[in-house]
């Protein structure tokens, strides 16, 4: 046995509350079910990974792990990160490709990029590739789907002030003039210099995407989000040839293949891999490598803690979305300076956990 392979695996659930009302076309933010992974070295050092659901099937991920994955692992050199994914994914073949999976997976590949990054002394920015310490933050809180339309406009006006460059305005109302009407009120009300992303959740048709968009056409959006459902490839191409919004996906998709696809068939123009969902940093960084292959940007969904290191360690990405979503379990948050998020410098996830609030948020099971 040498030093460095994984003696002990653990994992276990905490539910965080929300920490505000968050609304969009089809779904509302239940809780965070919040997985952890923590391994352990033969010579003691840890790495604590983790990953989330927005309120359904975190039980079905912890008992992933606890009855199958987790010992697939032990044994394994915590260096050997295409190893230790590899033989997590290759013991649950008969559930892969999909969300329960790459779940479960993501908080194991996490937990190995953390005691990774302290074995080295590095940050996770650095250790992924270090293309730079800060990256743009755009904000999310203020355009849930609930907020009236001068709710939207205070909220945008108040990120304009604290330094955002952009904004983001979730559509999906019953009448595309509604939807229409908002988001001109904001653009009115920041001008013609803060981006306005907007995001439909996949509550639309191709036909109805493509309607949208013209009236949307004069309002110069730096991106039209998950218009569609995630598996409708060749509706998000008719859209991305219809209009000249960008078009955005990524969050609701769980293999490196389905970016791959996207990409081959001109579908999207900018990919919001989630690193929690896609199964971990080491497919997270393959789809963000792929997507610079084919000079397209990423801009990760949710998850800012984890997303600004993993956002700053490549050369192609855009933004990094602000949700705040750990507060309750955490110390020190992630730095904004001058509307850029900055990468934290410790080494490691860089996520400052606290222990004691963890335990008092976790589920017994």
């Amino acid at each position: 046995m040498t030093s460095d392979q994984i003696v002990h695996a653990r994992a276990w659930l905490c539910d965080l509350p929300v920490e505000r009302p968050r609304t969009d076309a089809i779904q509302a933010f239940l809780k965070q079910e919040t997985l952890f992974v923590e391994l352990e070295t033969a010579s003691g050092q840890t790495g604590l990974g983790y990953s989330y659901t927005i309120g359904t099937g975190g039980g079905a991920v912890l008992d992933l792990l606890r009855s199958t994955l987790l010992e697939a692992v032990i044994g394994l050199d915590i260096h050997r990160f295409e190893a230790i994914w590899y033989a997590a994914f290759n013991a649950s073949r008969a559930t892969t490709t999909g969300a329960i999976t790459s779940l479960a997976l993501a908080a194991i590949d996490t937990a190995v990029w953390d005691a990774r990054g302290k074995i080295h002394g590095l940050p996770l920015w650095v250790l992924a590739g270090g293309a730079r310490p800060e990256v743009p933050l755009y904000d999310t809180e203020g355009g849930w789907l609930h907020l009236t339309e001068a709710e939207l406009v205070a909220q945008a006006e108040d990120s304009a002030a604290r330094g955002l460059p952009g904004v983001k305005i979730k559509i999906g109302k019953p009448r595309g003039r509604e939807d229409a009407s908002r988001l001109a009120a904001v653009r009115t009300a920041v001008g013609p210099d803060m981006d306005i992303m907007v995001d439909a959740n996949q509550s639309l048709t191709a036909a109805e995407a493509i309607r949208r968009a013209a009236l949307f056409a004069d309002l110069d959006l730096a991106w039209f989000e998950e218009p569609l459902p995630a598996d409708d490839i060749a509706g998000h191409r008719r859209l991305s040839e219809a209009c000249s919004i960008p078009i955005a996906v990524g969050e609701s998709m769980y293999s490196v293949a389905q970016f791959k696809e996207y990409l081959h068939q001109q579908a999207a123009g900018i990919l919001q891999v989630d690193v929690a969902r896609v199964g971990g940093i080491t497919p997270w960084l393959k789809v963000a490598h792929l997507a610079d292959a084919y000079n397209v940007k990423v801009a990760p969904h949710f998850l800012m803690e984890l997303h600004v290191s993993l956002a700053c360690a490549i050369p192609n990405s855009l933004y990094v979305e602000h949700i705040p979503q750990l507060t309750a379990v955490t110390g020190d948050q992630m730095q904004v300076r001058d509307g850029m998020a900055v990468a934290p410098s410790s080494p490691g996830l860089g996520v400052d956990w606290d222990r004691a609030a963890l335990e008092a948020y976790q589920v017994t099971r």
